[in-house]
This record gives C-alpha cells, sequence and structure tokens, in this order.
C-alpha cells in the first residue's frame, strides 16, 4: 500500500515525539517500571513495619528480667555486632515467630542507643 508523502513527517515527528516523552519521563519525570514500583511499595511497608514493631522490642528489654546483664553484654561488643548480640538476648524475636529479625534488632539497638553508651 502506497502512503502520502505528506504523512511521512507526520509519522515520523510523532514516533520521534513518543521516544523523546518516554526518555524523558523514565529520566527525570519520575516514571518506574511496575516491578519498580512493586519493589519500593514493598520496602516501604516493610520500614513501616520495622517502625512499628520497635516499641515491643523495647517493651522486651524494659520487661526482662536479665536486662542489666544483657545490655552489659551487649555494651560489651563492637558497634557492628550489637545487633546480633540483641538478637541473641531475644527481644527482636517477636511473639509467634521462632527466630528474630535482623531488621529489627538494628533499629532496636538504635532506639536503646541511650542506654547502650
Amino acid at each position: 500500500m502506497n502512503y502520502p508523502d505528506w504523512l511521512k513527517p507526520y509519522v515520523l515527528g510523532a514516533v520521534s515525539g513518543a521516544a523523546l516523552a518516554t526518555v524523558v519521563g523514565f529520566t527525570w519525570g519520575g516514571w518506574v517500571t511496575g516491578g519498580d514500583a512493586r519493589q519500593m511499595s514493598e520496602t516501604m511497608s516493610d520500614d513501616k513495619v520495622i517502625t512499628a514493631l520497635v516499641p515491643v522490642c523495647v517493651a522486651k528489654a524494659s520487661a526482662d528480667l536479665n536486662r542489666a546483664a544483657k545490655l552489659e553484654t551487649i555494651r560489651g561488643v563492637s558497634s557492628y555486632q550489637q545487633r546480633e548480640a540483641l538478637m541473641e538476648a531475644g527481644w527482636a524475636t517477636m511473639p509467634g515467630t521462632e527466630i528474630p529479625n535482623r531488621d529489627l534488632a538494628q533499629a532496636c539497638v538504635k532506639a536503646l542507643e541511650p542506654e547502650l553508651s
């Protein structure tokens, strides 16, 4: 099929405009793919759950009868090992779970930082 010659510039303009809009949108416009959006939402929801559970971790630490000894143990290790020590203390293990949460332990260490100094 033959197309009129006057149609060629319009088609090329539309195709190049769409390509430019796509490049600008994904580069500077904040557009993301569905997979990226899903990953960002999962990360944000995980962060919110950890933030909500930090008071539970601090409450478990406050209610622990061996609190002073465990705080001393956590204080005695280097800063990058404090998360592991808090996990061993059992304060980052939430009710209904069997294993401690690493992200919660890190957030709980930050919450307990004034007491660890």
